[in-house]
């Protein structure tokens, strides 16, 4: 008896550490449909992307170096539409709490954006940037918001 409850429990432990490492679903924020990580640029498949796949946390939120370089991506890939404080100008703000698509208000959202594109001019980024430079861009995003912290869900455990 002692060993199927040990073999049901070793089982039960595999199914579930399986379970945890499953990646997320990515998709397309206009269409729905799933959006194809594989055709991003080269480079961006690093250890933080590959936790971002699991968790839909993005591991560089908060961390001083990664928003630098964040900063510095944004300033020549985003800030000529969403402006160099990101106030907005022939995009959208992203500083505030107001989001064009609200899922952006989670790392998941924002990066499926970033992705695959939305409507109006912002156009899928993934040939201009890997997926590691967009997880770090995020930070910065995150890095530099003015809103209320209560409608931050990437703040929330």
């Amino acid at each position: 008896m002692k060993q199927k409850i040990l073999v049901v429990a070793t089982v039960a432990l595999a199914l579930t550490s399986m379970a945890s490492r499953a990646e997320l679903t990515f998709r397309n924020a206009i269409t729905g449909q799933p959006l194809d990580l594989s055709v991003a640029k080269k480079g961006g498949d690093t250890e933080a992307f590959k936790q971002f796949k699991e968790t839909g946390k993005n591991p560089y939120n908060g961390d001083k170096e990664a928003v630098k370089k964040g900063h510095d991506i944004y300033m020549t890939a985003c800030s000529g539409c969403h402006g160099h404080e990101a106030e907005g100008k022939l995009g959208p703000g992203l500083a505030d709490d107001y989001w064009t698509y609200p899922a952006n208000a989670t790392d998941q959202g924002l990066f499926e954006v970033l992705f695959g594109g939305a409507s109006g001019m912002m156009g899928p980024q993934y040939v201009n940037l890997s997926n590691d430079e967009m997880l770090l861009i995020m930070a910065h995003i995150r890095d530099i918001y003015k809103g209320d912290p209560k409608k931050a869900k990437w703040l929330k455990k």
